[in-house]
């Protein structure tokens, strides 16, 4: 049996739903080897553990492995007290802290990272423009470099002054997102794609939630404080927009 790839007696047919596969199947890639993953697996994997998400685009082989036999690596996932999310129809999977039945919160591989202002911002403006985009029925959404900084520019709050220090901030933030993986494109370009992983990452009701905060902000003296949940799961701060947005693994 072929460990680098899916040969012609694998699929569906061959057993891919049969729990008794993993255990009866020799997939050791080093002396010593008691895991019970075959190769692609093993990579969909470490991908999803090093990755805030995966999609179709950003990784096309894991993704292919993945969606064809998720059971195997999100049982490996359940180990570690994390859940495997899948969503077909944009192609992102992302892990997910789970959460005791009783209360109370699981050990975790994973630590809290809350997004700045200007990225939550500009998550916000790229989630309304896919959105908007969706509607028209475009398939892809594409964002200019300039329409980001002055859209962040136009939300800026009545009481900042410090304008030199806020381009520069806007400046990292699509710099940042674009590292993330929800700006697709080389980090110098002056025109991006959005990563359908936007939508998933702000579902509408925290769209919804966070431009209420933005404009909040807008009209404050001394800046509306930033939107928080109590999920464990979520990243914190500004930065809160979903599952596996503000999480990193450690």
């Amino acid at each position: 049996m072929s460990i680098d790839g899916v040969g012609p007696s694998h699929g569906p047919a061959a057993g891919w739903d049969d729990p008794e596969r993993e255990l009866t199947s020799s997939v050791a890639l080093f002396e010593g080897d008691d895991g019970t993953l075959e190769l692609p697996q093993r990579r969909v994997l470490v991908a999803l553990l090093k990755q805030r998400f995966i999609t179709a685009r950003s990784h096309p082989t894991e993704w292919r492995t993945l969606t064809t036999n998720p059971r195997p690596v999100r049982s490996r996932l359940n180990d570690l007290f994390l859940d495997l999310h899948l969503d077909p129809v944009r192609e992102v999977a992302y892990k997910r802290q789970v959460v005791p039945e009783g209360g109370g919160r699981f050990p975790t591989l994973l630590h809290d990272t809350a997004w700045t202002r200007e990225e939550t911002i500009l998550m916000v403006y790229l989630r309304t423009r896919s959105r908007s985009e969706e509607v028209a029925g475009t398939a892809r959404t594409y964002v200019d470099r300039q329409d980001m900084l002055e859209h962040v520019a136009g939300v800026r709050p009545a009481h900042a002054t410090d304008h030199a220090g806020d381009g520069r901030r806007a400046v990292k933030a699509i710099e940042s997102l674009n590292r993330a993986g929800l700006l697709i494109g080389v980090s110098t370009a002056d025109r991006f794609e959005v990563s359908p992983a936007i939508d998933v990452v702000l579902p509408l009701e925290r769209l919804q939630e966070l431009l209420r905060w933005i404009t909040a902000q807008q009209h404050s003296a001394a800046g509306a404080p930033a939107p928080t949940d109590n999920d464990p799961d979520l990243g914190s701060s500004a930065g809160t927009a979903s599952g596996f947005s503000g999480e990193e693994t450690q």
